[in-house]
């Protein structure tokens, strides 16, 4: 029994230990691969490895030996970048939950994307990290290595707290400290970056990149040589990006310690932040090239700081001003100065630029605002100045240089300080001719008395009295005039003056004004004897002594004078001959005077006095009995002037000629053509009168009757109220009793609107409306009288209503009366006037054809008054433009810019600017923009005008700021001239279009 035991438990124990026998045999094979899998897992066959540790995972029989195959499978997985890798670790660390290989698995791939260079990724790792169960040597690498991938990752402050854990680490320790030395470097802490950059700075893989830190370390801290030596070390072994920054560094630096010439060449080096430069890059190397006084080279880098507002921006245009002023650019330097003087980033650059912008706008002049304006705002935002006394002094010459005297005397009224007296007495003079010249004599006159008061200068004292003098004689106040005329020529200071030579002249019409004629012709005789090289006044003194002596009844003297006019054969040499003639004709010497009217005749085919020649010829055969050439030349007059002033006088004295010689028959065909063609005229009146005398003593009173009821301007029965009506009107007009001329004359129209005297009496009493300035009311009088046939008030009707329209601006009616007292003027004065007048009329209506016409007309006509030809160049030269006709404009202006003044002498000027810049000449468009500027900047319209010339120039000049720049301040503070600003508007858009076609970004 205890044997069969024995054996039953043998055979378990056989069958047992056969069972565990098997065990072991696959335990110890799995083992066997698992280490072969490992081997080759350190030997870095990651491929080959995963595979034996998956076959080893699947016969595993063990948590353990299937725990620590699924930890190398996924590590193997991460090494050949599997894309379930990350899957396979984190089913290890699920699956497993209590190896002792988790914080190693996290560990160990943490540190393969560390060395990967997936930081991201490591430091994601790097968290699921338990630093307790890790060695010391693991842990400074874990330390450093997450500290890195914090560095990295822009966590500065994670990574300077696992950095410092490991500053004392014999493996990690100098690299921590560069990295701590980085991150205070780049937080500008220089101190910390310093110390543990010098901690590390013995060790040869970082000096490369510490010179480069330090060098920028110490520019920054201000120790500018040290930063140019280090900078100058690390050159050569930095990278292009580097190298570039250096230049900066050791530029900016001999740049801080004035020393610009060796600055240039490292400033010109740099290739700025992603190749672009900012202000202050372009401001610092343009100041290095302004301290080395190359001015072109500095004007080329401030001109690249574009819209800036800031100190250096202020700085930059303040130095590219004073660039300018070198280089003799002084417009240039104007708008540079200028903007400098707005920005208040520096009060002392603020202060120096506005002293150069005040100087310079008294040198060049100023567009934007006036030069005297300019330089007392100076004053007043700077009173304590040490240039004060420079600045007060040319504000004083800026009132007479800028030409703006308007503006000027307003400042001067609240400057009357004793230093200003001789500006202000100059200023009223200047201003006082300005007022002359635009023919407003009254205010003038208020202007010329005030610098005759101020007795500052002699030679503005004795000019003012000379023009007060004028303006008094234009007033029609001769007296007055003559008085001021004589004071003039009694100053010590006339002498010196132009307006001396010619006093004589002034005098001598002045007397001819008061009818003192006999001191008239004094006066034009010392004018001869004193003023023989004026050859104009000379010719006209001849005339005037002539005629001097002629009213004063000294013909033989007069005839002397006018002969000398004749011989010098100018203007008004027809007159001459024509008042010698009639000179003969007074002194009883018919003969002579047929003898020079017919000569005259002869020789002046076209004169405006042939008229006259043709009826005092006629009139003196008549005379003479010469009946039959008093007949001819009758005729002669009437054939060559159809509607003239003397036609029905001609017509009447021819019918008086065959009365007075017996042929009644033909005398009454002259009367009747008188009374049919010139109704209601005088001559009419004589002519009915004389042939009711024929009629009469031919007894043939019914057949009168008969005649005179067809003609409506006599009324036989009413003839004797109606002289008498007529009569009482005129007789006090005549005695100048205006009120009851006007009375009169009113009541003789209502009563006999058709009446003998009905013509008469419509001119007496318009010309009394016109007196008392009843202009309006006096134009159906004047009406009257130029709708019926010519007479002697036909001119001075047409005159008057030509008058009245044009000073009401009625061009639509002025026209057709101006075009007929064209035709039929017998004075050249109204010829020359319709004339004028036709022009600016027809100009105003854009009529421009018609207008260059009557211009023309008016630039032929040698008595043509210089202001009248200077408003028909202009309009000449505005017609041309309009037309589109440049080329006869730009003649046009260049003849009006060398006899106009004022307002007319700017417009020539910018025209002469705007033909320049046509042409491509820049610079010379620029020079006349600045005269224009500096002479007439009272004239703004002008002004803006032409600073949009000098921006295109500028452009073409290829100086892109000063075009932009000139064009903002153009649409900024020119307002009141839309057309202007809005010029200025496109050709900025056009600038800043084509500039961004080529200037994407600013660089060098």
């Amino acid at each position: 029994m205890r044997k069969l035991s024995w054996l039953f438990f043998l055979h378990i124990i056989l069958i047992s230990t056969l069972a565990s026998a098997q065990k072991s045999a696959i335990y110890t094979y799995e083992l066997k691969d698992f280490d072969k899998a490992v081997a080759l897992y350190h030997d870095k066959q990651y491929e080959s490895a995963q595979h034996i540790f998956e076959s080893v995972k699947r016969q595993a029989v063990t948590e353990e030996v299937k725990s620590d195959c699924a930890y190398y499978i996924a590590n193997c997985a991460i090494r050949t970048n599997k894309a379930n890798a990350d899957a396979l670790m984190e089913k290890f660390v699920t699956d497993y939950p209590t190896s002792t290989k988790q914080n190693q698995a996290y560990i160990e791939v943490a540190h393969f994307f560390f060395e990967q260079g997936n930081f991201p990724k490591a430091l994601q790792w790097f968290d699921k990290v338990d630093e307790s169960y890790m060695s010391k040597s693991e842990l400074d690498k874990f330390n450093f290595q997450k500290g890195y991938s914090y560095f990295n990752a822009k966590n500065k402050k994670e990574a300077t707290n696992y950095f410092n854990k490991v500053v004392n680490s014999p493996e990690f320790g100098s690299q921590a400290k560069y990295y701590l030395g980085f991150m205070a470097y780049e937080g500008d802490d220089y101190k910390e970056a310093t110390k543990y950059f010098d901690e590390v700075s013995g060790e040869e893989k970082y000096k490369e990149k510490l010179s480069y830190y330090q060098a920028d370390m110490n520019f920054k801290l201000g120790n500018f040589q040290k930063a140019i030596d280090l900078g100058q070390q690390a050159m050569s072994k930095s990278n292009a990006m580097e190298k570039s920054e250096l230049n900066k560094i050791i530029g900016e630096s001999y740049f801080n310690l004035k020393q610009y010439g060796k600055a240039i060449p490292f400033l010109e080096q740099y290739a700025g932040k992603k190749g672009k430069w900012n202000n202050t890059d372009f401001y610092q190397l343009g100041y290095a090239y302004y301290e080395q006084k190359e001015y072109e080279k500095a004007i080329s880098q401030f001109n690249k700081i574009i819209e800036g507002k800031d100190f250096v921006a202020q700085n930059a245009y303040y130095h590219l001003g004073l660039s300018y002023l070198n280089t003799g650019k002084k417009q240039e330097a104007l708008n540079a100065f200028k903007n400098a003087s707005e920005m208040e980033f520096n009060a002392q650059i603020q202060e120096d630029a506005a002293l150069n912008y005040a100087k310079v706008s008294y040198e060049v002049g100023n567009q934007y605002q006036t030069v005297p304006g300019i330089l007392l705002d100076f004053l007043k935002k700077y009173p304590n100045n040490s240039s004060r006394s420079e600045v007060e002094k040319l504000l004083v010459d800026s009132y007479i240089s800028s030409k703006n005297y308007k503006e000027a005397l307003i400042l001067l009224e609240k400057n009357r300080t004793p230093e200003n007296k001789t500006a202000y007495q100059k200023v009223l003079f200047y201003r006082g001719l300005e007022l002359y010249t635009e023919s407003n004599y009254s205010e003038a006159l208020k202007m010329f008395n005030g610098a005759v008061k101020e007795q500052k200068n002699p030679e503005f004292t004795a000019r003012a009295t000379f023009w007060k003098a004028e303006s008094e004689y234009l007033s029609d106040d001769f007296q007055a005039a003559l008085l001021s005329y004589k004071q003039f020529a009694g100053l010590a200071g006339a002498k010196t003056t132009d307006e001396y030579k010619n006093i004589n002249y002034n005098i001598g019409y002045t007397y001819f004004k008061l009818k003192d004629y006999d001191q008239a012709a004094t006066s034009f005789q010392a004018q001869i004897d004193n003023a023989k090289e004026d050859k104009v006044r000379l010719n006209d003194s001849y005339l005037r002594l002539g005629d001097s002596r002629f009213v004063a009844t000294k013909y033989t003297q007069a005839n002397e004078a006018y002969t000398k006019a004749m011989a010098a054969k100018g203007v008004d040499a027809d007159y001459a001959q024509f008042q010698k003639a009639m000179s003969y004709g007074f002194m009883s010497k018919n003969d002579k005077k047929i003898a020079e009217l017919n000569n005259f005749l002869q020789m002046y085919k076209k004169s405006s006095y042939r008229d006259d020649a043709l009826y005092e010829l006629a009139n003196t055969y008549v005379t003479d009995k010469k009946n039959d050439l008093a007949i001819k030349t009758y005729d002669q007059l009437i054939s060559e002037y159809k509607t003239g002033s003397f036609t029905s006088k001609a017509i009447l004295r021819q019918g008086l000629v065959y009365y007075n010689s017996d042929r009644e028959d033909q005398a009454l065909v002259k009367f009747k053509k008188v009374a049919a063609e010139f109704p209601k005229t005088p001559e009419a009146l004589e002519a009915v009168s004389t042939a009711r005398l024929i009629y009469v003593d031919s007894g043939k009173v019914d057949e009168y009757a008969t005649w005179v009821r067809t003609l409506d301007f006599v009324a036989v029965t009413d003839a004797e109220l109606d002289n008498d009506t007529y009569d009482a009107a005129f007789k006090q007009y005549s005695q100048n009793n205006s009120k009851q001329a006007i009375t009169g004359f009113e009541g003789y129209i209502s009563k006999f609107s058709k009446g003998m005297h009905s013509l008469e009496a419509n001119f007496y009493l318009g010309q009394l409306y016109y007196a008392e300035g009843s202009e309006v009311k006096s134009v159906p009088n004047y009406d009257f009288v130029i709708a019926q046939p010519r007479s002697e008030f036909t001119e001075q009707s047409l005159t008057r209503l030509a008058q009245i329209f044009l000073k009401a601006k009625e061009c639509d009616k002025s026209i057709p009366v101006l075009v007929r007292l064209e035709n039929e003027a017998d004075f050249p004065q109204n010829k020359s006037f319709a004339q004028a007048n036709l022009m600016k009329c027809y100009y105003d209506k854009k009529d421009y054809d018609n207008s260059v016409v009557y211009a023309d007309k008016v630039l032929q006509n040698v008595k043509a008054d210089a202001n009248v030809k200077a408003d028909a160049q202009i309009i000449v030269a505005r017609a041309a433009m309009q037309t589109g006709d440049e080329t006869k404009a730009k003649a046009a202006y260049a003849k009006l810019s060398v006899t106009s003044k004022g307002e007319l002498a700017a417009e020539a000027l910018y025209y002469d600017a705007y033909f320049k810049t046509k042409e491509g000449k820049f610079e010379a468009s620029n020079t006349s923009v600045q005269k224009l500027a500096k002479n007439y900047s009272a004239y703004k319209y002008y002004g803006a005008k032409s600073l949009v010339l000098m921006a295109k120039n500028f452009y073409g000049l290829k100086d892109s700021y000063q075009a932009t720049y000139i064009l903002d301040n153009v649409i900024n503070n020119f307002t009141d001239y839309p057309d202007v600003v809005e010029e200025a508007k496109q050709e900025l858009s056009a600038i800043k279009l084509e500039e961004s076609k080529t200037n994407s970004s600013i660089t060098k």
